[in-house]
């Protein structure tokens, strides 16, 4: 699981592993992967993904995968005038790119059946008035399209592709949001449910799309979001 350690991907990988998973918790630090793998008896896999040339090598010890989930993710915001190129490669390359390698390179472990998921965000549908979110927003969106198209391409091998999208969540990564009590309040208000998302949440659905209870779902996205995208 790519950005396993982080908030959201160690709710995920919690989860997964008090299910029987076994569990390959990777990142570019492999002190965090080893420290969380060690607590849910995984394997810690040290993997920078926006390298896509050391993603085949890195997964060349795994014969088969059965499970995918995508936590890999970063954000700068910066307004429209401000967006560097090196800001929105870094963004793409993250976000998107690295996807689309990692969801190959799985494929092909995957042979016939399986489950991919793919971490997304609100911003792929909304855009927000006031924040800069160009490089963040675009790259979320387009992954959209690549859970559908890669739902089309693996479907006929029994591999189900989705997607979940939360809006904020309390971890680090949210935290810019949450400290401060306007912004948080004001949040909070455009939430129908009231309150923010906590990373069970967005584990609970990532469970959801992992399980056989999602046998005949493929190509779907999952707004995990209190309400927002409903309300917007």
């Amino acid at each position: 699981m790519p950005g396993g350690y982080g908030g959201i991907g160690e709710a995920v990988c919690r989860a997964l592993a008090d299910q029987g998973v076994k569990v390959i918790v990777a990142g570019r630090d492999l002190g965090k992967a080893e420290k969380l793998a060690k607590k849910i008896r995984g394997i810690p896999l040290q993997l920078d993904v926006r390298d896509t040339a050391s993603i085949e090598k890195s997964l060349r010890p795994f014969r088969r995968i059965d499970l995918f989930v995508n936590c890999a993710g970063v954000s700068h915001e910066q307004k429209l005038d401000e967006v560097t190129e090196e800001t929105w490669d870094e963004v793409m390359a993250t976000n998107l790119k690295a996807a689309m390698f990692l969801a190959q390179a799985v494929a092909r472990r995957q042979k016939r059946g399986g489950k991919q998921v793919h971490l997304l965000s609100v911003r792929a549908q909304l855009g927000l008035r006031g924040r800069g979110y160009s490089s963040y927003a675009t790259a979320k969106g387009g992954l959209v399209m690549l859970v559908r198209q890669h739902a089309s391409e693996l479907g006929p091998r029994g591999i189900c592709v989705n997607g979940v999208a939360p809006t904020v969540v309390r971890t680090e990564m949210g935290a810019h949001w949450l400290k401060d009590p306007k912004t948080r309040a004001w949040l909070k208000e455009r939430i129908p449910l009231g309150r923010i998302a906590e990373p069970q949440d967005v584990a609970a659905a990532v469970l959801f799309f992992c399980s056989p209870a999602s046998d005949y779902v493929t190509g779907q996205v999952l707004y995990v979001d209190g309400g927002i995208t409903a309300s917007q």
